[in-house]
């Protein structure tokens, strides 16, 4: 870039939080009003260590285990979802629950369910180890088997291979999920699985406009936890087409260097990082660049709003 010549700065959209991480956070807030602090969250709530740090300040306690729960606590599940024998342990327990599941995290639960009952395996597409796929995986009684790429899918053999269905991690996309789904059919002709119109719509919206904000970048920068599925495929899609890209937690990781040679900077953030995260990092390369232009693409406007629980859904 010409010394004189301003930079380009494009914004995704969509970008940052999703309904369902909107949702949970509210959640969380509004059982501080409520009940007061200390609330218990088993699991971190969303997966940004920001959202995490500044609930801890209002008065949250993050634990993983129910047994890190004092008896009588206020305890809250994350949007991951959790299993059902966690449920059973806080019954138990008689500890008063908020469950701030993703409703589509729930989706995916009763799909499951819902092919268990007809006598199914389910095969679980998704991430080792990620609380989402430890919830699913803990919300039905039959065989589960996981697989991550298609190669996986030759990997494991069912008790019977006409009796199964697949359902998957709402943090993977159409196309995340498009070749697992076609090595599963082409070696399981029966196999049984939702439409694709049940994958979470913000995984996949993000995913688009990050494919057209690549196109037009030299540089991409990713708003987003180390530790989030979707802002790690969000930058591995820039990566993909070219793009040096670059998953930050906020602006404090920017490297100058990483502009030598660009003219346009995209920028978009995962769906559990927060806007002001996004203004931070516009304005710390405004510092680097004071002549900045700085521009929205046109995308999709998500309108979804996902209801409360009635615990907490009239508390200020």
């Amino acid at each position: 870039m010409q010394k004189n010549e301003p930079m380009r700065l494009i914004l995704a959209q969509p970008r940052g939080f999703c309904a369902g991480v909107d949702r949970a956070i509210s959640i969380v807030e509004r059982a501080l009003t409520r009940f007061g602090a200390p609330i218990y969250v088993r699991h971190e709530i969303v997966h940004n260590q920001w959202v995490v740090d500044d609930l801890k300040r209002k008065g949250v306690v993050f634990v993983e285990e129910l047994d890190e729960v004092p008896a009588g606590a206020v305890t809250i599940f994350s949007a991951h979802g959790t299993a059902e024998a966690v449920e059973r342990a806080a019954k138990a327990r008689s500890l008063p629950v908020i469950d701030a599941t993703c409703p589509l995290v729930t989706k995916v639960h009763n799909e499951a369910k819902r092919y268990a009952l007809e006598g199914r395996d389910i095969v679980l597409i998704g991430h080792a180890g990620h609380p989402e796929v430890e919830g699913t995986s803990g919300r039905v009684e039959c065989e589960v088997y996981l697989v991550s790429n298609a190669a996986e899918v030759t990997n494991f053999t069912p008790r019977d291979a006409h009796k199964l269905a697949y359902v998957t991690q709402t943090t993977l996309s159409v196309d995340d999920t498009r070749d697992i789904i076609a090595a599963l059919k082409a070696r399981f002709p029966d196999i049984k699985g939702p439409d694709v119109k049940d994958i979470c719509y913000a995984t996949q919206n993000r995913q688009n406009a990050v494919r057209e904000l690549a196109a037009q970048s030299d540089v991409l920068l990713v708003i987003g936890a180390s530790n989030s599925s979707n802002s790690n495929r969000l930058r591995d899609l820039g990566e993909e087409m070219g793009v040096a890209s670059y998953l930050i937690p906020d602006a404090r990781a920017i490297d100058p260097a990483w502009f030598a040679h660009a003219k346009t900077i995209g920028v978009t953030a995962g769906a559990s990082a927060p806007e002001h995260l996004v203004e931070e990092v516009v304005a710390a390369v405004r510092l680097l660049f004071p002549q900045l232009e700085v521009a929205t693409m046109d995308g999709i406007v998500e309108t979804v709003r996902f209801k409360l629980p009635a615990e907490v859904a009239d508390a200020a």
